[in-house]
């Protein structure tokens, strides 16, 4: 969430980037949550300063026992206890307006960074990067001939997934429901040899494997943002007060929840290969098709712990990595910054990238890579104490998919369909036993 320190010395540009995210009501929210600091202020105020009263005055009580002012000293007593009386009071609403204002920056976003452009929705995000341009005519990137206005030669990809024996969406109903499909043969195979490639790639680039529970506690879903925002989102195992992640962000940035790192351990590097669930409420239509949105799916993600001078470089290597692997798989892709109002409740800047679907003729969302800056440090209490004057300051958070597999399945099988079968991006060769071509 946001610092208060951030709300009182920044206040204008606190609302002016809250704006920016169409948060409704920024300005409002803002004076509320100054308003409740205020009132908070003043109440430890006038608590210090009954505590030193009191304090004064319960010193003079033994010496005027020893000069035999029993009835003065009797007289101070019922004053120290009026005082404490006052205290207990004092501190109850300095609690209840802690409460309150804890209660309230949750409900806040996170601010912007000044290069997120203005815009309302996924149509406003900016395009920043691609490696294959979209025309009225064909346009040969790598092995593809791409032409959105023309897919009629390809198969979507849950038709090549039954054609080919790879993916059994019926079954998936029959045993759970609809978006748990169940991967067969090669089409399992497929899935394993991406999860490794990903995690070998990550795992070159300097990051440590994780492998944490694919259930997490209220407190951790509270520390990354997905609580209290996002609970209608998440499979509730209600008996147990227990939470199935949609991602992998959330248990591995809590191992960092109220620690103090060292400055010389930053930045820290993770990477964790984990099932994610997400209920996806109110998905219908197009976007729901085979692979496009499930409720179960194989996700690796990097997280980084930074310093905040240092975020930003971390963020660039995280989308240098990213992209990497979309080149080593040979896909058409493009790099969009998303606008103030497409980002996610806790970032603080959102690189999303895409593949394209030649099937489809549409664009598939593959990775989101944020920098949360301190929103997310400052509900984890993750901290990091500087090496020289041993200051404790907040660190900053990042994470990004590198990458969820549905979606790069999807534009695998579509993208390298050939008259003798489905063509095996050369990266993943080694992982699927040498096989090169999907019959």
């Amino acid at each position: 969430m946001l610092t208060l320190k951030l709300i009182t010395e920044e206040t204008d540009r606190v609302i002016s980037g809250l704006e920016k995210k169409h948060f409704a009501g920024a300005k409002e929210a803002i004076d509320n949550v100054l308003a409740i600091d205020k009132r908070r202020r003043e109440s430890q105020q006038m608590l210090d300063k009954t505590k030193q009263e009191a304090k004064l005055m319960a010193s003079k009580i033994g010496a005027l026992m020893k000069e035999g002012k029993k009835d003065e000293a009797e007289e101070i007593k019922k004053q120290v206890a009026g005082l404490k009386q006052q205290d207990k009071a004092l501190q109850e609403q300095m609690d209840n307006a802690e409460k309150e204002l804890n209660a309230l920056l949750c409900t806040i976003p996170n601010i912007p960074y000044d290069e997120v452009p203005e815009g309302r929705c996924a149509e406003d995000n900016h395009v920043v990067k691609s490696n294959l341009k979209e025309c009225d005519g064909n346009d040969t990137v790598g092995n593809w001939t791409v032409n959105p206005e023309n897919t009629e030669a390809k198969l979507p990809h849950w038709e090549l997934a039954k054609k080919y024996n790879l993916i059994d969406f019926d079954l998936g109903v029959k045993i759970t429901g609809a978006g748990f499909p169940v991967y067969v043969g090669l089409g399992a195979r497929l899935q394993r040899a991406l999860i490794n490639f990903f995690l070998d790639e990550a795992r070159a680039s300097g990051y440590t494997e994780i492998m944490p529970p694919t259930v997490v506690n209220q407190a951790s879903g509270y520390g990354t943002g997905q609580l209290p925002d996002k609970e209608g989102q998440m499979y509730h195992c209600e008996v147990d007060d227990l939470y199935l992640i949609p991602t992998a962000e959330v248990p591995v940035t809590n191992i960092y929840r109220d620690v103090i790192l060292d400055e010389k351990d930053l930045p820290i590097k993770n990477c964790a290969y984990t099932q994610c669930f997400r209920r996806e409420a109110g998905s219908y239509g197009k976007d729901v098709r085979g692979l496009n949105r499930l409720h179960e799916f194989s996700k690796i993600e990097i997280v980084r712990i930074d310093k905040p001078e240092h975020s930003k470089e971390s963020h660039k290597e995280m989308l240098e990595h990213v992209e990497g692997l979309l080149k080593k798989l040979e896909l058409p892709y493009r790099i969009l910054l998303l606008c103030g109002g497409d980002q996610s409740f806790t970032s603080a800047v959102c690189y999303d990238f895409e593949v394209y679907s030649e099937a489809q003729g549409r664009w598939l969302e593959v990775s989101s890579v944020s920098n949360f800056d301190t929103y997310q440090a400052n509900r984890l209490k993750c901290r990091y104490r500087h090496a020289e004057d041993k200051k404790i300051e907040l660190c900053h958070t990042l994470n990004g998919s590198a990458l969820a597999l549905p979606r790069i399945v999807a534009a695998i099988l579509e993208d390298n369909q050939t008259p003798d079968g489905i063509r095996v991006p050369k990266a993943l060769v080694p992982y699927m036993g040498g096989c090169e071509i999907i019959k």
